[in-house]
């Protein structure tokens, strides 16, 4: 049943991201930042949480989750060490994601010939 709930969940965020580019004519830059605030707001009210515990990966792969990761780091941050925390806690969870994609960003620029 786990599988079913992670495909269907991921599918409707799939099938909402193309009906914003489809309908409202958004950029899927549009599309991906609005889906990292949506999942920070989400997080906030402890929803992400719920709908993690529901669809697993469904809910963790899609890029919601990077909002939820941000927001989830820079509040357990924030209640040890106040203020300063939340710029801190922000990319405890997300460090390793971002590190992967500027080196491999960075490899990918040196194998293949970039235009510009």
């Amino acid at each position: 049943m786990i599988y079913l709930n992670a495909f269907l969940v991921a599918g409707g965020i799939c099938v909402i991201g193309q009906l914003l580019v489809d309908i409202f004519k958004l950029t899927p830059g549009h599309v991906t930042s609005w889906f990292v605030v949506v999942g920070a707001v989400l997080d906030s009210f402890n929803i992400y949480d719920n709908l993690v515990k529901f669809a697993g990966a469904g809910a963790l792969v899609p890029i919601t989750s990077f909002g939820h990761s941000l927001l989830h780091g820079a509040l357990s941050k924030a209640e040890e060490m106040g203020v300063v925390g939340i710029g801190m806690g922000m990319f405890d969870l997300t460090a390793s994601g971002i590190t992967a994609a500027i080196i491999f960003a960075f490899l990918v620029a040196i194998i293949f010939k970039p235009k510009g």
